[in-house]
């Protein structure tokens, strides 16, 4: 195992995004399970949480593997296996509209504990507990370059060399502590690793600078 659990890989995300300290970076968490890992980097950072919202695109009879994602505004990138995966045209569109009804649930679920940040103008960071395909953070990247924000940094634990490199293309910097050649999945390089509740991530939007409202 790579990390004991995600605090510990967020701790160390931290350390090698130290140059960013005291610039007030904006430090988003593709949710659910980065929130907490992002909670932690924006703190020891002395920089602002918030999410952002993209949905990984489910292979048929398969929800787990990522044919694709879809962000807010409804732009989607589709990943060169889908069709062979079995995501054809029409599947790809409804599951895009499922995932679109989700992302709108979180949107109001989470905006009631505080407002959407802008991104314009800012250092970004955005965090995820570790890519597998990488189609959620390219959905992620790619929404928030329309942003314009003065510096796109993607930060992740682990990730294969493929997705890597797809992503690294997206951002202005990338960090990656495990480049493994051998993956199966983000859990697997983790000894603990649960599964994150809504109810979390509003708790933890809650907290300005470490502290509860």
């Amino acid at each position: 195992m790579a990390f004991r659990n995600r605090a510990e890989a967020a701790h160390k995300l931290a350390e090698r995004l130290s140059a960013y300290k005291g610039k007030n970076p904006l430090v988003l968490a593709i949710p659910r399970g980065a929130v907490p890992m992002a909670r932690i980097l924006a703190d020891a950072l002395g920089g602002e949480l918030d999410v952002v919202l993209v949905r990984k695109l489910g292979a048929p009879m398969n929800p787990e593997l990522a044919v694709g994602s879809v962000d807010e505004s409804g732009w989607a990138y589709v990943a060169d296996f889908a069709a062979s995966a079995g995501a054809d045209a029409a599947y790809i569109e409804a599951e895009k509209q499922r995932q679109l009804d989700v992302m709108r649930q979180r949107r109001a679920q989470y905006t009631a504990a505080r407002a959407p940040i802008d991104p314009a103008g800012r250092i970004v960071i955005v965090v995820d507990d570790g890519l597998a395909t990488g189609a959620t953070m390219i959905s992620a990247l790619h929404a928030l370059r329309a942003r314009k924000p003065a510096r796109l940094i993607a930060a992740v634990p682990v990730a294969p060399p493929d997705t890597l490199h797809k992503v690294e293309k997206l951002a202005d910097e990338t960090v990656c502590l495990e480049v493994p050649e051998y993956f199966m999945a983000v859990g697997q390089f983790y000894s603990d690793f649960p599964q994150v509740e809504d109810e979390e991530v509003v708790r933890l939007l809650r907290i300005k600078s470490g502290r509860s409202d």
